[in-house]
């Protein structure tokens, strides 16, 4: 009978032989995996990475193309050129007379045209005051005008150029073919808004209760503060300056219930009356 062959138990050693081999193994495995993983991303990437880049190139290439477009239809293309021009404001001035002084240039960019000096051509109109000038996109310049209002007259005389109307800052703007009604006359030896003494006078006119000015037929002056009318009534008022404008009227009018010929009110603290 033959003997019976033990099987040999593995022993403790051989079993930490067999685990490290295996985690050997699998380690190899993992490293060759991660290395095809590494080697198929570049493949898998490059794909989109050039359709990111050529979707940019045409991203910029239609941006640069809208810049050139846009910068040609504001500076060279007639398309946002000037066709029309409007005028507000104008009263006695003709707007065709405004328009043709404008001078605004048809078809020529909106962007490329220069309000100022459209502006200074209207200001330098004899009725005009003040001038605003406007782009009202797309095709159309704005002017909007402040006319020169009158609030005296002075005559030339025999042999003089006629009747001339002035505004409140003494600027003669306008000539009339006779004597307006309603405006008091100005009796002065020189008439201009660079002269003091006119500037003085129409100031005073100009401030004064329109109730007062509508009674005033001359105003006169010899110095910027000696201003003085005479009423439709005959009487002279001494007035002064245009300072305390308010009080000199009030003492004014009390004291044109008083007889008298003259009355001064240039110092309204001391009022006096002259037969």
């Amino acid at each position: 009978m033959s003997p019976t062959r033990e099987r040999r138990r593995p022993s403790e050693e051989d079993e930490r032989d067999r685990a490290a081999l295996a985690r050997e193994r699998r380690g190899r495995r993992s490293e060759e995996e991660r290395r095809r993983t590494r080697a198929a991303r570049p493949a898998t990437r490059n794909r989109p990475n050039r359709q990111v880049e050529i979707r940019r190139r045409w991203v910029a290439l239609l941006t640069v193309l809208t810049v050139v477009a846009v910068v040609y239809l504001l500076f060279f293309s007639s398309m946002l050129g000037a066709k029309e021009v409007s005028v507000a404001g104008a009263r006695t001035v003709p707007a065709d007379q405004i328009r043709a002084v404008a001078a605004v240039p048809v078809d020529k960019p909106m962007i490329r045209l220069s309000t100022d000096e459209i502006r200074d051509r209207v200001a330098a109109m004899p009725g005009i005051a003040t001038v605003e000038v406007s782009r009202s996109w797309p095709n159309t310049v704005e002017i909007t005008v402040t006319e020169r209002t009158a609030i005296a007259f002075f005559d030339s005389g025999p042999g003089g150029d006629g009747v001339h109307l002035v505004d409140g800052g003494g600027v003669v703007f306008k000539t009339v073919p006779s004597r307006p009604a309603g405006l008091p006359e100005l009796k002065l030896p020189k008439v201009s808004a660079d002269d003091p003494v006119t500037r003085a006078v129409t100031a005073v006119l100009g401030v004064i209760p329109e109730q007062l000015l509508k009674q005033v037929t001359t105003a006169t002056a010899k110095t910027p503060a000696s201003v003085e009318f005479t009423l439709s009534s005959g009487k002279i008022v001494r007035w002064g300056t245009a300072e305390q404008t308010d009080r000199k009227a009030k003492v004014l009018a009390a004291l044109l219930t008083q007889e008298g010929k003259i009355y001064d009110v240039a110092a309204p603290e001391l009022p006096t009356i002259t037969s």
